[in-house]
């Protein structure tokens, strides 16, 4: 029965982490300008019927139900004896936190406290002003007021963050930093950029992963340049609605940073983060779980450019909402990672995540903060789902620690440590000790919830070295207008069948055929019966040169196994003209874009047509 309502509350607050913040937005900010995601499919497994739809709940402190006051937290309206004095206002003590296994609470738990913490807002702000410069990112400049810098200085602003926004996605400071500097140096403006040709901007691009991002880019470059005088537009709307390919979070980091707008960007690193600020352990790649984090990045921002900034008056346009922005990214990079170094967080008096282990730590117990079962929160999972991937995604992570002080064989004077003198004044908060953090940081972990990483599809591929004798020309083919690695170069590659035993000789046969039908292709015949003989002869003018090398390259959700095959044509006759190919000299391929995966073939079969050349002029001194 218990399972039963769990469900039913669950299907019935699945929405809820959207609307968790209470405070509205202020007059001055724009609120909601991000599109409306398209709705993910049903994840129920139940063939029962769904529920009524209710009204959604917040994850903030609701509203009892009761009629009834409750008498701790209601005041008198009036007291009748005229000389009672009332004794000064005590603060509560906060509810228990909700441990596990059950870590049963309501919504309202997940309510953000740094909303109503202004210190550890200001805290985390501080920290940054302290460690933003110990790496170094050139696109990192003061803030330049919009409304007194020149046009020329502003687009050139805006313009640097949006390129290490657009190369920052998917790819590591250490790497972006060697390719922006080379971006800029070569098009230190957007106009350019605009003016630039598209292969120039891919081969610029090559090693980065991702080209349909550096097209993007030129596109949009050219639009920005064509259609609004080389700015970027200041509101998140107008720049995702006008700029080919940005993002509600790219769109955020450069009204924030640039423009001094309060608006939110949310990457990776501010879902962990605020996941455990909140305490959701919920899939932080989820639908719900994302969404829900944008809404509270977004009241953050608002609630942070106000700082400092009395009611009635409109929200500044400063530095603080980028500052704020790039905080919270700059503590998800470098302590708040999948492993986080909670002792150097400046916020964890905020951090559900970092209370509740602090609780486990000190053996406290958990209570259960709920009035009614079906106030039970629909977005975090269940706890023992931890335990099937606590460590999936960490190659270095330590074997798992029980979380239980009793559990450990310790020493007498690991229970005897000599409290500082802010921890003997009266009130103070004692600081973890370094056996309790060994109980936090591994709780903290846990969140976000990590799903088991799919399978990565696998291919196994004949890239083929066709090297033409008579003028030492490699015949290279071009990629698809759209696609993976779309209008990029290649060498001749052929997928290789699952079901094909991929023995070495298995291998060698399939490439020959392959490279014979791609030679015989544009010359004359037709007809089955000629096109076999066009084959047979293309067969005939080929030396093989087998298998040379193995590369192997991982996408994000492919794996390549290329197989270098080296062959060279010797005929002297009618080229090919198969679509979309060419043949070009060994300085030609250097400058075409290409993949880093089929760069790395590219050389092996460049190594190897180079020492067929040697030997072959070798050969004909001899003669």
């Amino acid at each position: 029965m218990m399972r039963r309502s769990q469900r039913a509350a669950a299907s019935r607050a699945a929405s809820n982490l959207r609307q968790q913040t209470t405070a509205s937005p202020d007059p001055g900010s724009d609120a909601g300008s991000s599109p409306e995601p398209t709705p993910a499919p049903s994840s129920s497994e139940d063939d029962e019927p769904s529920p009524p739809p209710t009204k959604r709940r917040k994850f903030a402190p609701t509203k009892s139900r009761s009629s009834k006051p409750n008498p701790n937290t209601t005041a008198p309206i009036a007291n009748p004896n005229p000389d009672f004095k009332p004794k000064p206002l005590t603060l509560l003590p906060p509810p228990p936190n909700p441990l596990p296994p059950s870590r049963i609470h309501p919504p309202s738990y997940h309510h953000p406290l740094l909303l109503s913490v202004p210190q550890s807002r200001t805290a985390l702000l501080s920290w940054f002003t302290t460690v933003h410069s110990s790496r170094l990112m050139p696109w990192r400049k003061p803030f330049l007021q919009p409304s007194s810098t020149p046009h020329h200085l502003l687009a050139k602003r805006a313009y640097e963050v949006w390129i290490s926004e657009v190369m920052l996605q998917q790819t590591r400071v250490a790497t972006v930093v060697a390719y922006w500097n080379r971006w800029m140096d070569k098009w230190p403006t957007i106009e350019d950029l605009a003016a630039a040709k598209e292969e120039e901007v891919l081969s610029l691009w090559q090693g980065l992963g991702y080209y349909s991002r550096a097209k993007r880019v030129h596109e949009a470059a050219r639009v920005v340049v064509g259609e609004m005088g080389g700015l970027l537009p200041a509101e998140v709307g107008e720049l995702v609605a006008r700029v080919p390919g940005v993002g509600r979070y790219t769109a955020g980091a450069i009204a924030a940073i640039v423009f001094g707008r309060a608006e939110a960007m949310v990457d990776g690193n501010v879902v962990r983060v605020l996941c455990r600020q909140l305490g959701v352990f919920g899939d932080g790649k989820g639908r719900e779980v994302v969404e829900g984090i944008w809404e509270v990045a977004a009241e953050l921002a608002r609630v942070v450019a106000r700082d400092g900034v009395e009611d009635g008056q409109e929200t500044p346009v400063s530095e603080v909402p980028g500052r704020w922005g790039q905080a919270l990214m700059e503590l998800g990079s470098t302590v708040c990672t999948p492993k986080p170094n909670c002792r150097a967080c400046p916020v964890t008096e905020t951090c559900r995540a970092y209370q509740e282990g602090l609780a486990l730590a000190r053996g406290e117990k958990g209570g259960r903060v709920l009035q009614d079962v079906e106030d039970i929160c629909g977005v975090c999972h269940p706890w023992a789902e931890c335990e099937e991937v606590s460590d999936e995604d960490d190659e270095a992570a330590p074997k798992r620690k029980k979380a239980r002080l009793a559990g450990k064989k310790s020493t007498v004077s690991a229970y005897f440590t000599a409290p500082s003198k802010s921890d003997s004044s009266p009130g103070a908060t004692r600081a973890p000790s370094d056996r309790e953090m060994e109980i936090i940081v591994p709780h903290a972990r846990k969140f976000p919830l990590r799903k088991p990483k799919k399978k990565v599809r696998e291919e196994e591929i004949v890239v083929c070295g066709i090297r033409r004798r008579s003028d030492g020309k490699y015949l290279i083919h071009q990629r698809p207008e759209k696609g993976l690695l779309a209008n990029m170069w290649e060498l001749p590659s052929h997928t290789l069948p699952k079901t094909t035993e991929n023995l070495c000789k298995a291998r060698e046969a399939a490439s020959t055929e392959y490279v014979a039908e791609l030679l015989s292709k544009g010359k004359k015949g037709s007809g089955d019966r000629k096109r076999k003989t066009t084959q047979t002869a293309a067969l005939d003018k080929l030396r093989c040169g087998g298998e040379m090398a193995t590369v192997t390259w991982l996408f994000s959700h492919l794996k390549h196994t290329m197989y270098v095959h080296m062959f060279e044509d010797l005929s002297t006759g009618q080229e090919s003209s198969a679509h979309r190919s060419k043949w070009a000299s060994i300085e030609e391929i250097e400058e075409v874009s290409m993949g880093t995966g089929m760069r790395n073939c590219w050389e092996v079969a460049k190594s190897v047509g180079t020492s067929w050349t040697t030997s072959s002029r070798h050969r004909e001194r001899r003669e």
